[in-house]
């Protein structure tokens, strides 16, 4: 069978979800996660766009060598240059350049008539050609682009030295026989096509962008570019989790393969929700979580006598398990280790022992702990940033006859800054007041505050998620403790420490991006 390629874009159209901003450890944390899933192409950022992007994608290609890593660059000669400097140190990286090719963007955006486009174009492709023969190029805004125009742009930058083509529906205008109908018109009208990838990338903006994909697969394209959990640009893209089980699934219809480790595909939508703070809806295909629960007694009745009589996947096959933890407080660190590597987790020593000590804390709390408690327990040490404010303690006092007051101690280095009680319109308000105090920081906005049970039961881990506004940008704080007030202490206080380490950075500049 043919094989399907996922070019992921989680780190570069993902990232430009509004409120997302990743630091550089995150992006390298998410894309160790998806070469474990085995994706094909990992586009890494934007490397002119800003210092920090440049930084993730020179680290990215450095340290991930089972995937191809990609950066996306205009038809310029800085943009080039800047991406190749980014990614010379990866394995066979690609360069991705990308100039619009519709009328309306032509004329309002570039202020170019077809000529100039079809010009810069190979020339950039050229250009790139001196770095490397590993080049994709894409027409943006292809779907609302003139055909005959199209045909003639793509075999140009075919024959000046592309290897992929990719045919972007950039606002989620087409529907899916339209667009599969333009991926078949372009195979049969470019006369040098057989000679590269055939690749899409579809927005969501119509809630048809799995579809559109799946009919541009239909009719030949062999590469898809997707973004976990479907984020991205305005209504997002193409979710990764949907394309890779559709062609898993439906593999009898397509008679197409993918090759991907399917059962890192959980794991991998809980650490893009974490990082960025955007929640999964709960009916979310194949990553929500009521995705394989039963509430209907016909369908109950029907899973118990035979399970593909309601579920046409197995929730195994995506990393979904529910084993309990036989550990408990009087567990030993060896046995720990084995079940934190049966998780698929390396830690440095430093890491195992803070997550171990975490553990014999909670297993003094809560009486059954599950392999969700313990991954929240990691996933709270290896994705935390610099603590320059550490937390000493807190303590509040709440009730309906009494105005809630909150209590806090910061350890700045060696220094302990204490506040006397500040009060709010709750604990949690109250806490959040204590914090600003200490800090020191004007212009904090509360964007967002959520708060999951990790299992369930009363003794659950509270999973809290902050957004804040600080300066005009959006900074995340998480935290799981068993103590919903003091984790919400705790995300608070990392969301400032996120401030304060983006702020030690280099500054950014910031350029319109693709897609």
């Amino acid at each position: 069978m043919d094989v399907v390629k996922i070019f992921d874009t989680t780190l570069r159209d993902g990232e430009q979800s509004p409120g997302v901003s990743l630091l550089p450890e995150e992006k390298l944390a998410i894309a160790r996660q998806l070469a474990r899933l085995k994706v094909d192409v990992i586009e890494a950022g934007f490397p002119i766009s800003s210092n920090g992007d440049f930084q993730s994608v020179k680290l990215i290609a450095e340290k991930v060598r089972d995937a191809e890593i990609a950066g996306l660059a205009r038809c310029n000669i800085k943009d080039i240059d800047r991406a190749w400097e980014a990614l010379q140190g990866g394995e066979n990286p690609r360069i991705h350049v990308f100039i619009a090719s519709s009328p309306i963007h032509m004329k309002y955006k570039l202020r170019m008539d077809e000529e100039q486009v079809l010009e810069r174009a190979v020339e950039s492709v050229k250009y790139c050609a001196r770095y490397t023969s590993n080049i994709e190029f894409s027409a943006e805004d292809a779907s609302r682009s003139e055909e005959d125009f199209l045909y003639r742009l793509i075999e140009a930058v075919i024959k000046a030295g592309a290897r992929v083509i990719n045919i972007p529906d950039t606002v989620g205008y087409a529907v899916p026989q339209e667009f599969g109908r333009l991926i078949r018109n372009i195979r049969e009208n470019v006369p040098n096509i057989d000679q590269v990838t055939l690749s899409v990338h579809c927005h969501d903006d119509l809630g048809l962008a799995v579809a559109n994909c799946l009919a541009a697969v239909e009719n030949g394209a062999r590469q898809v570019e997707v973004a976990v959990n479907g984020i991205g640009e305005r209504a997002g893209n193409t979710a990764l989790e949907e394309i890779i089980m559709a062609l898993r699934t439906r593999k009898d219809y397509f008679h197409l393969n993918v090759e991907q480790d399917t059962t890192q595909i959980m794991r991998l939508s809980k650490m893009v929700s974490k990082l960025t703070g955007m929640p999964v809806q709960p009916n979310k295909a194949i990553v929500g979580k009521n995705a394989f629960l039963h509430e209907s007694g016909i369908h109950q009745d029907g899973v118990i006598k035979e399970r593909s009589t309601y579920e046409i996947m197995d929730a195994s096959s995506i990393g979904v398990e529910e084993a309990t933890l036989v550990l408990g407080k009087h567990s030993g660190r060896h046995a720990f280790r084995e079940f934190v590597k049966d998780l698929g987790y390396e830690l440095d020593e430093a890491a195992f022992e803070a997550v171990f000590n975490k553990f014999k804390e909670l297993a003094d709390k809560k009486k059954n702990l599950s392999s969700v408690d313990i991954e929240a327990l990691i996933n709270n040490e290896i994705y935390s940033v610099e603590s320059y404010y550490e937390l000493e303690y807190v303590q509040v006092s709440t009730g309906n006859t009494v105005l809630p007051t909150a209590t806090i101690k910061l350890k700045k280095e060696d220094q302990v800054l204490q506040v006397a009680a500040c009060s709010g319109d709750g604990p949690i308000d109250a806490t959040f007041k204590a914090i600003n105090s200490v800090a020191g920081i004007d212009n904090i906005k509360l964007i967002s505050f959520k708060i999951d049970a990790i299992t369930g039961g009363t003794d659950a881990l509270g999973d809290v998620t902050i957004k804040l506004d600080i300066d005009g940008r959006t900074f995340i704080g998480h935290s799981a403790q068993p103590d919903i007030t003091y984790a919400s202490a705790l995300a608070y206080l990392e969301a400032i420490n996120r401030y304060i380490s983006v702020s030690r950075r280099q500054g950014a500049h910031f350029v319109e991006d693709e897609d």
